[in-house]
Formats: structure tokens, C-alpha cells, sequence
């Protein structure tokens, strides 16, 4: 499946822009929120809301990484004969431009419904629900065609403190756990990426790891930015 002409603009890596986001279309405030996550070092983890449902990532594709994605798609495709990808990882394709920072929140929100009730008959309850048993590619059409998301990815593009441009390089993933393992979601690739075993409570300083691995791999540039989805705590 091509990738569509339609481009987005993109999404501010800010978390007030991605919980206005969020909540206006069905996550409930009071239970759940995006918190900038500040450094990769524990004690900065550390201060970091737990539990951690979900880790997003927004980084500068270098001409390596570039290379290993495509190197893993071909890869994906040998694999995928011999290992069948994990059903219940929640995982869809990106085809629209700049789309990346609202599949990097479906992947959020979509790996997290068994801890965050959905507001019922909202954006994001319909939205799993109608999408609950395609594929990849047919989530991706899906999306595609999906004006009401589409006006709320606009609004939420233009709500940011920097101006909003079609033309950007940097690019979102969701570091996500399910049934015991940390998966890289990322829509540019064919399906979901494993990293080994990792738990619900260990889910951050894992992403981190990964991280800080893809960091090191482009260390000339700056713009990095990790924010992490976390359940609030009832008092």
C-alpha cells in the first residue's frame, strides 16, 4: 500500500498540546496524562509519574536509521514467514504525511485500553472499536479517510508554541509493553518491533535504554524529545 499525498501538519512535542489532544477525544483527564520525560539518566526517570503506560519518542531520522528501516522492512518480510507478529500488540501503518505524531498516540492509547476506560461513545472509543479487527494497512486507510480525526490532529498542530510547518525531519514512536515485552512502534515500518522481555513497571527505564541507543547512533543533532503516558494516581 502507497503512501497517500495527504500530508498533515505535525504535532508539537509538547504534552499540553497532547492532552488537550487526548482528552477532548475520549481519554478521561482525571485518569491519564503525557509528562515530559527530562533525561534518560535514573534519577531522572525517576521523577518521571508511574505507572508508565507508554512512551513516545520524537527523534531526527538520520541516513542510518533510514537505512536499517529499510533493511528491517525487508527483513520483516523474511521474518514474518517464520514469526507471526503479536496480535495483541495494537499496530497500524502510517501512509499520511506528518501523521506520525497522532499514530504515535493511537499506538499510546491503543496498547493501553485494559488500564484507561475510554469515555463511552467518544472519538477514540469508536475508533478502536471500528478498527479493532483490520490490519495495519486497513487501520491506515481508515485513518485516512477519517475527517473528524483529522480535524482534531489540525487543531492540536496549530496549538503549539512554534509556528506549524509542513516540512519537518523529525519523526514520533510509541515504546509500548505488552504480554511481558517491550515493543518500538513505529508506523513507518511494516509491523511492530520487539525488544525483549520487559514488564509494566519497567516499561520506562526499557524504552530508555533503546533510546538512548538510537541517541548515540545520531549524536550531532539535538532534537530529541521523550514524553511518557502515565496513569494518574486516584488520592
Amino acid at each position: 500500500m502507497a503512501a497517500s499525498s495527504k500530508r498533515w501538519l505535525p504535532l508539537e512535542a509538547n504534552p499540553d498540546v497532547m492532552n488537550q489532544f487526548i482528552w477532548g477525544l475520549g481519554v478521561p483527564e482525571e485518569e491519564v496524562e503525557f509528562n515530559d520525560v527530562y533525561g534518560l539518566d535514573d534519577e531522572l526517570l525517576e521523577m518521571v509519574p508511574k505507572p508508565v503506560l507508554a512512551v513516545l519518542f520524537l527523534f531526527p531520522p538520520s541516513t542510518q536509521s533510514e537505512a536499517e528501516r529499510e533493511a528491517d522492512g525487508e527483513q520483516d518480510s523474511t521474518e514474518k514467514k517464520l514469526q507471526e507478529p503479536n496480535k495483541n500488540v495494537y499496530f497500524l501503518k502510517q501512509t499520511v504525511g506528518n501523521a506520525c505524531g497522532t499514530i504515535g498516540i493511537l499506538h499510546a492509547i491503543g496498547n493501553a485500553t485494559s488500564e484507561i476506560k475510554l469515555v463511552e461513545g467518544s472519538y477514540f472509543d469508536r475508533f478502536y472499536k471500528s478498527t479493532a479487527n483490520m490490519d495495519p494497512y486497513e487501520r491506515a486507510s481508515f485513518l485516512e479517510k477519517d475527517r473528524e480525526m483529522e480535524d482534531a490532529h489540525s487543531v492540536a498542530a496549530t496549538a503549539g508554541d512554534t509556528e506549524a510547518s509542513l516540512n519537518v525531519d523529525e519523526h514520533y514512536i510509541c515504546f509500548t509493553c505488552v504480554d511481558g515485552e517491550l515493543y518500538e512502534l513505529d508506523g513507518m515500518k511494516s509491523q511492530p518491533t520487539s525488544h525483549g522481555s520487559s514488564s509494566p513497571s519497567s516499561l520506562l527505564q526499557d524504552a530508555a535504554k533503546v533510546i538512548k541507543a538510537m541517541i548515540q547512533k545520531n549524536p550531532d543533532s539535538m532534537n530529541f524529545n521523550v514524553m511518557a503516558l502515565s496513569k494518574k494516581q486516584s488520592n
